[in-house]
Order: C-alpha cells, then sequence, then structure tokens
C-alpha cells in the first residue's frame, strides 16, 4: 500500500487577505484543518463518526513557516501527510504549494486523542485500534 498524501485545492477569498494584500497568517491554520479532514476522510472515516464514538482530536502543537506570501487570486493546493503516530498523538505535515510549483508555506499540526465527555487523553491504539493502525501504516 502507498502512504497517503492527501491533496486538495484550497478555495482563496477576498476576506481571507490582510491589509497588505496577502492571505492572512491565521487563516492557514484553517487549511491545514481541511487537510487534516480530508486525510481522514481517505482513511475512510468522517470525524462526525468518530466524534459520535466519543473520541475527538484537539490540537496540541502546530507550527508554520511562511515562505512565499500567498495573494487572493493565486490557485493554490495543500498537501498533507503523517509523520508520526504514538499511542495518543498524531502528527501531520503540510505543504501549501502554488501553480507555478512554490512551497509557499510549510508546517505540522500535533492532535491528542481525547475522550469526548471529558477531555482526558486515552490511548488510541486501545480504543480506536483499527483507525490507529491505518495511521501507523501511512507515516511518511
Amino acid at each position: 500500500m502507498d502512504n497517503i498524501i492527501s491533496t486538495i485545492d484550497i478555495n482563496l477569498r477576498y476576506s481571507d487577505t490582510d491589509q497588505m494584500g496577502v492571505i492572512y497568517h491565521a487563516h492557514y491554520l484553517t487549511y491545514f484543518e481541511q487537510g487534516r479532514t480530508k486525510y481522514l476522510e481517505e482513511l475512510g472515516y468522517q470525524y462526525s463518526d468518530i466524534e459520535k464514538a466519543g473520541v475527538l482530536f484537539p490540537i496540541r502543537n502546530v507550527k508554520c513557516t511562511y515562505l512565499i506570501p500567498i495573494r487572493y487570486g493565486e490557485k493554490i493546493h495543500l498537501e498533507t501527510s503523517v509523520l508520526d503516530v504514538s499511542k495518543v498523538q498524531i502528527t501531520y505535515g503540510h505543504e501549501l504549494i502554488n501553480e507555478k510549483g512554490q512551497l509557499c508555506a510549510k508546517g505540522q499540526t500535533s492532535v491528542v486523542a481525547v475522550r469526548k465527555d471529558d477531555f482526558s487523553l486515552f490511548r488510541f491504539d486501545k480504543v480506536y485500534p483499527e483507525l490507529y493502525n491505518k495511521y501507523r501504516e501511512n507515516i511518511i
């Protein structure tokens, strides 16, 4: 099985720009969220179904390096991969690439497995072993 690198096109909105005419830096984090959601779908799961099972994956850590400004009107896509999976945490890698093939930004997000009712950490490998194994199989 080939490792999954999830790719989505990002629709830039005029309201995403800042006073300098570039995409406001905080919006990159919402793009990363879209990438994580799409990645999970490519594994065959929906976040809503996982939440119904009592599992949440809140952000523990986020990092973004801005390399080339992205401006409204450009076509960009996001590539998301899994860099690491532990018993309680998943770390994703993200790359935003413009239509010229230039890397505009790169980042990482780490999410942790918590119980929906009390936000306590739990062992992802024990509670959701099938999903845990799918993530482990796709580490880049």
